[in-house]
């Protein structure tokens, strides 16, 4: 590579670039400023408003960077609007975690080592943003690596009490499995192919003959290490132990970001590697090498299926939005086994709903965990009474969860049926169907406590600061804003799904 490819490439990843030296900059802050850790989540909060400006700033460039040799047609980083959708959603997610955090308790605590934390949350963002741009077999497996390592640290960062450190544990040893299971699959996939850049992978498989049994098992090996990040079943079992026991603000992060990354570099490696063209309809036409949409169709309907189950008897509050995150893993996966650029549309909308809407249930549970001491359902009985500024946008955002109108969630959930519909898998829109049915269940057993429980001189009373009833009440309002005017994002999103 020239110096000028270099510099061309460098100018392009800038938004990573600007993440890496406010990284710097919080671990530099920390040790001179060894007392004084008040400033570092506004310079945290200013590095994501940064980022997302130049991310802004190149928004609809199809291009690429690092590319290696004359013969890579692809770089190592994809440049398109498809990246930089899913990256402005991160920053977004991690904004919000901010807030999050600097309103948390068990944050609080932890208030000497202010410094660790958010560095660690910068190494997470970093490792994301390369992810949703990754096309290079190395690249990925770095940017995954990259993402875990710094989150293995968060689920027990705050070691408040022991279930924080247990769920560390058992964060890193199911992920390093998940973390060798898909660096043997990319092995496997070099010595197939002898090539690492996924377009180049893609003229492989067109241009000679592959063991398309040993293909397959080195597809499924890559499939557990997104899956794990996905929390898709059978790779989900870590979710609830980890959610439970992380600091809530983690959870969160968690819950959306790591997903949506990973949604992002799993939509990319299936589009780039194995689409031989796409045809006027927007569907993909596949490769014949590797069954993509049995297999997504069976994780889908069975992620889904055994998450809204498993909520039904939940008493944590976190438990139950753990296993409601594998279901809605579930749902995003719709958008994915569809093949086509609908599916992909219609799982952008659903993924920016489900950031919102999930993020704003955590932040509420976080608010009344912080007051009442309580994690459990049958401790926010009479909430609707006793903080109905809590209540009602958390109403709103379980509402949304479920895909009831008029909220966010429904809309997003109606693009995906349709998505599916058009691809004529009406089995799948059924199945779906139903279980958008169990999870109204469990969401209104919530409601039913907040507002049908007695209220006496024992329920717990409490206030909120202003800056947290805001931020809450921003977010119930885009809920309710977006369920009835969904179609002003329409054409970003539509525009956002064109790739390098």
């Amino acid at each position: 590579m020239d110096f000028a490819n270099l510099q061309l490439s460098l100018s392009n990843i800038l938004p990573e670039i600007s993440v890496a030296i406010f990284l710097l900059l919080i671990v530099g802050f920390d040790l001179i400023f060894n007392e004084d850790k008040r400033l570092i989540p506004y310079i945290a909060l200013l590095g994501l408003v940064i980022a997302g400006i130049l991310v802004a700033m190149h928004t609809g460039d199809v291009t690429s960077a690092f590319k290696i040799t004359s013969m890579n047609n692809g770089g190592m980083v994809a440049i398109d609007p498809f990246s930089d959708y899913f990256k402005l959603v991160i920053i977004l997610a991690s904004v919000i975690v901010v807030f999050f955090s600097i309103s948390s308790k068990e944050i609080k605590r932890t208030e000497k080592r202010q410094g660790e934390y958010y560095a660690l949350m910068y190494g997470m963002l970093l490792g994301m943003m390369l992810m949703v741009s990754a096309v290079d077999l190395v690249l990925i497996y770095l940017s995954v690596e990259l993402l875990s390592l710094s989150s293995y640290v968060l689920a027990g960062f705050t070691k408040l009490r022991n279930r924080n450190s247990e769920a560390s544990l058992k964060y890193i040893i199911y992920g390093s499995a998940a973390s060798g299971m898909m660096l043997f699959g990319i092995s496997l996939l070099y010595g197939l192919t002898g090539v690492t850049n996924l377009h180049e992978i893609n003229s492989a498989f067109q241009g000679m003959q592959i063991n398309i049994y040993t293909l397959s098992f080195a597809l499924i090996l890559i499939f557990v290490g997104l899956g794990f990040k996905l929390s898709a079943v059978p790779f989900h079992f870590w979710t609830p132990d980890i959610y439970e026991g992380a600091p809530i603000p983690i959870t969160a992060y968690l819950s959306v970001a790591s997903k949506a990354a990973a949604l992002a570099l799993l939509v990319r490696f299936i589009r780039t590697t194995f689409v031989a063209y796409v045809g006027n309809n927007g569907f993909w036409e596949m490769l014949p090498v590797f069954d993509w949409q049995t297999l997504m169709v069976v994780i889908s309907l069975v992620t889904m299926t055994l998450g809204n189950l498993t909520a039904l008897w939940q008493k944590n509050l976190k438990r139950l939005l753990a296993y409601s995150s594998i279901a809605h893993a579930g749902y995003l996966m719709l958008g994915i086994l569809v093949l086509s650029d609908n599916g992909v549309f219609a799982l952008m909308i659903y993924l920016f709903a489900y950031v919102i809407m999930n993020l704003g249930a955590f932040y509420v549970i976080m608010l009344i965990a912080d007051n009442t001491g309580s994690e459990s359902i049958d401790d926010i009985g009479g909430l609707g009474y006793t903080a109905p500024l809590l209540a009602v946008p958390l109403t709103i955002f379980l509402v949304s969860l479920a895909g009831i109108p008029p909220a966010f969630g429904f809309i997003a959930k109606m693009n995906l049926f349709i998505a599916v519909i058009d691809a004529n898998l009406m089995t799948v829109v059924v199945i779906a169907l139903l279980n958008v049915v169990v999870s109204v269940y469990y969401y209104s057993r919530i409601l039913k406590h907040m507002y049908f429980d007695k209220v006496d001189d024992s329920t717990p009373r409490f206030s909120v600061n202003k800056i947290d009833t805001t931020v809450v009440l921003v977010l119930a309002g885009l809920i309710i804003y977006l369920g009835i005017f969904a179609s002003s994002i329409y054409e970003f999103v539509r525009n956002s799904t064109k790739f390098f």
